[in-house]
């Protein structure tokens, strides 16, 4: 058994032996779990139901480290009684390689959910490793050079009803990544890449959602069909021209009483004069979970996986999945490109009605990496 998967079963082992042997009495995790706002009920008397909750994680760019969480529940003054509660999902981290990052995941839903207001953003700093463009350059360890990412992103977007279940939207995207302390200075691949080490992209952007899902952050039916179309432009500030067009799908299906089994399909792809950093690139906390993020990085990217969450009991339960992920430099070279291959296994605790606290141990091609999160992976 490797190192990281010792660490996530110790971890489980403590968690379940938490457990009160009865769903009512409570155990010292639990009344511990209250003070961090974690509740069976939704209280909105407030306004917000806050509830925070630190935990460590593992992944190969980072390393070590401890993230906290702070999760918010709220419905809008005019949502209706019947509209899904909206998220607002704070969150940061620090690691033993000296990275160190804070993000915010809203997502609001207005009156009868006829409007959603979607935003997501990050600033972060820390030291990672860039490979180069395309696959045959990140199966080779001689490629890998040391760089320190400082990074900041910013896409707000605002989405309306147009049929039942049927959303149109559009939205800005803006990001600035700047490569310090190359390790290899001005012989560095970043220091002669054309676009050079400092990149700033912005654009405007086009979203189609088809989402019958019941409950965004925690899916157990439903499905949705979801398509983000970004076009920078130097004439909004981007250094370059280019266009990107990510999509997924996603359904859902229970079993038992609380049991769901999740597919997800995703591709990203891209054209035009694309710099390194907005290149598609496979594995993160969602998707091809255990891989180094920017290893494998191309202009198209196509990822597959399959989900199993298993209740256990009470509040607890755990995931077991698998999948498989390629990039190529052309969306018609991903069907005979190489495909790498992902599975994994996870803990989950509901630490509010139907928001999870997730703790995954991902596994791919030489490659491990354990994720602790809020909401599921997709």
């Amino acid at each position: 058994m490797s190192e990281t998967l010792r660490r996530l079963a110790a971890t489980v082992a403590l968690l379940c032996a938490c457990a009160p042997a009865h769903a009512d009495e409570p155990g010292w995790m639990d009344r511990l779990l209250t003070k961090l706002g974690a509740s069976r009920q939704v209280d909105l008397s407030h306004g917000m139901d806050w509830g925070v909750l630190p935990g460590p994680f593992y992944n190969p760019e980072m390393g070590l480290g401890i993230g906290m969480a702070a999760i918010g529940l709220y419905k809008p003054t005019n949502a209706a009684s019947d509209t899904q509660i909206s998220t607002l999902n704070l969150h940061g981290f620090v690691t033993t390689r000296g990275a160190i990052g804070l993000g915010v995941d809203n997502t609001t839903f207005f009156a009868d959910d006829s409007y959603r207001f979607v935003i997501t953003g990050a600033v972060v700093n820390m030291p990672t490793s860039y490979w180069g463009v395309g696959y045959d350059r990140a199966i080779n360890d001689a490629n890998k050079e040391g760089y320190t990412r400082r990074e900041f992103f910013l896409q707000p977007r605002m989405l309306m009803r147009v049929r039942p279940n049927t959303y149109l939207g559009a939205g800005i995207s803006v990001q600035n990544d700047d490569a310090n302390s190359l390790e290899r200075g001005a012989a560095s691949a970043l220091a002669t890449d054309p676009n050079g080490p400092h990149v700033f992209s912005s654009g405007v952007t086009a979203h189609f959602s088809y989402d019958t899902r019941d409950f965004l952050p925690n899916p157990s039916s439903g499905q949705a069909l979801i398509a983000n179309a970004a076009v920078y432009r130097r004439g909004l500030g981007s250094n370059t021209d280019f266009e990107t067009l990510e999509w997924s799908y996603d359904r859902y299906h229970r079993m038992r009483e609380r049991d769901v089994l999740a597919f997800d399909i995703y591709g990203r792809f891209s054209w035009g004069d694309v710099p390194w950093n907005m290149l598609s690139q496979l594995g993160d906390n969602k998707r091809m979970r255990g891989y180094f993020l920017g290893q494998y990085r191309d202009r198209n990217v196509i990822e597959a996986q399959v989900e199993y969450r298993l209740h256990i009991a009470g509040r607890q339960g755990m995931v077991f999945w698998a999948g498989t992920g390629a990039i190529a430099p052309r969306p018609g070279d991903l069907a005979s490109a190489h495909w790498l291959p992902n599975a994994g296994i996870g803990y989950r605790f509901e630490f509010k009605p139907r928001v999870n606290v997730r703790l995954d141990a991902g596994f791919g091609r030489q490659t491990r990496g354990v994720y602790f999160q809020i909401n599921e992976a997709f």
